[in-house]
């Protein structure tokens, strides 16, 4: 009878923790912030792209000025002319061995249409994350939000 309590005990542990596991991955719904406004930019959907790669596509315009039918017109490369909206801005990036970072990826920033070296942590038990874009030893890390 008690290993059977004990069973059914840890089953609900780890069935209860399991949210918590998932929760420290950059997969999901994040909302950036204006750096100088302080205002909410956009929503980026982060995906597994397969072979342990995450991507991320912008979701959800939140700007004042964002308009439906604008396209990356600083963008040089095949997203040049696509519709801002489902533009994918995040590409190739994949987890550290041994740490909860993902690098060595690509970060878009489709409002100078530049490509950035990327690294992203999750913070704060998942809730936040750290993304900081960098070119050689210059950068800024950005601290998004995830959206429930």
């Amino acid at each position: 009878m008690f290993k059977r309590f004990k069973a059914v005990t840890m089953i609900v542990f780890l069935a209860s923790s399991a949210p918590t596991w998932a929760q420290m991955t950059p997969e999901g719904l994040w909302r950036n912030v204006d750096d100088k406004t302080g205002e909410a930019k956009a929503e980026i959907r982060i995906r597994d792209a397969g072979a342990g790669a995450l991507s991320g596509v912008l979701e959800k315009r939140l700007s004042k000025t964002a308009k439906p039918e604008d396209v990356c017109d600083k963008c040089s490369d095949e997203r040049k002319g696509r519709p801002m909206l489902g533009l994918e801005i995040i590409r190739g990036a994949s987890k550290a061995e041994g740490k909860d970072v993902w690098e060595g990826g690509k970060i878009l920033d489709p409002e100078n249409g530049r490509d950035y070296t990327l690294r992203m942590e999750p913070i704060e038990g998942g809730q936040k994350l750290e993304v900081r874009g960098s070119i050689g030893p210059f950068g800024r890390t950005q601290t998004w939000i995830r959206v429930q």
